[in-house]
């Protein structure tokens, strides 16, 4: 069996990212978007997630490169002078494993972007990390923790087989590969862990070796690759860039990613794989269906 599920991180960080949010999902084949809870057009995210009820939302967790949800005086060891977190995952990421003080303030901001997720009477789709960060120990213990009073959600295992993404794009092959061999080390232990406490995930992501360029001719390309299992594939939409700490980089594409997610081509190669893109939980329901 194969299911797709397409998704769009950063779900509120700008009013020009929910634009295309919601335009994709609702004219295009967007079937998920990952919330950020600290993000500045969150409230308007919400507001529109309430309308699009067949869109899977789920969290974005974030530690990284954004802003707490709690006052940056209760977490003061996560954010730098200006309030923000750090933007430099190893070492912030090495700090958080050794340091007590900074895994009870982790802790505490990871359970207030769960509550604030839960506050907004969404249902909780999906969880995965701003920049992947979720992958850290500290992170995935306490969705391991947390995520069963929210009916346990499947959490994204970034991991892009090197097979399909290589004869898909036929283009870095080492960079392929050299990703393929350092996430299958980092997500082993993930797998582990997630299983272990009865938490479903992705079999494959694609979007990770070419983030910010998931454009129309990368995705038909990559329908014809996918392998059997549940696929995410995700990517970074938005209908312009913005002023702002928050913008996107300006390598990123993100008008023509929003093409791919509207592209007619797109779709009829979807649908002539006989696929339909679907919300994480809709897929797994999927594949408990297929199985029985």
């Amino acid at each position: 069996m194969k299911a797709l599920i397409v998704t769009a991180d950063d779900f509120g960080l700008s009013l020009r990212v929910n634009d295309a949010v919601e335009r994709a999902h609702r004219q295009g084949i967007l079937s998920a978007a990952s919330l950020m809870m600290g993000a500045p057009a969150v409230e308007d995210a919400v507001e529109r997630a309430r309308t699009l009820t067949s869109l899977g939302v789920g969290l974005h967790l974030t530690l990284l490169d954004g802003r707490p949800v709690l006052p940056p005086d209760e977490v003061p060891g996560l954010v730098e002078s200006d309030g923000r977190f750090s933007i430099d995952p190893f070492r912030f990421g090495v700090a958080l494993y050794f340091s007590p003080e900074l895994r009870r303030q982790a802790n505490a901001e990871i359970s207030a972007q769960f509550d604030r997720f839960r506050a907004t009477g969404l249902k909780m789709d999906h969880i995965n990390g701003h920049k992947h960060f979720h992958m850290h120990p500290v992170v995935l213990s306490a969705i391991t923790r947390i995520a069963p009073r929210f009916g346990s959600p499947p959490v994204r295992v970034p991991l892009e087989p090197f097979g399909p993404s290589f004869r898909a794009n036929r283009d870095r092959a080492f960079g392929r590969l050299a990703s393929w061999l350092f996430y299958f080390a980092q997500t082993r232990r993930m797998r582990r862990q997630l299983t272990a406490a009865g938490i479903p995930s992705n079999d494959h992501l694609f979007g990770l070796n070419d983030s910010g360029a998931m454009v129309e001719c990368r995705v038909l390309r990559l329908v014809d690759y996918l392998p059997d299992g549940i696929s995410e594939l995700y990517c970074h939409p938005a209908m312009g860039p913005w002023e702002g700490p928050d913008n996107r980089p300006s390598s990123y594409r993100v008008e023509e990613e929003l093409g791919a997610l509207l592209s007619p081509a797109v779709k009829m190669k979807i649908e002539a794989c006989s696929l339909r893109p679907l919300s994480y939980r809709a897929a797994f329901e999927a594949l408990v269906e297929h199985r029985t």
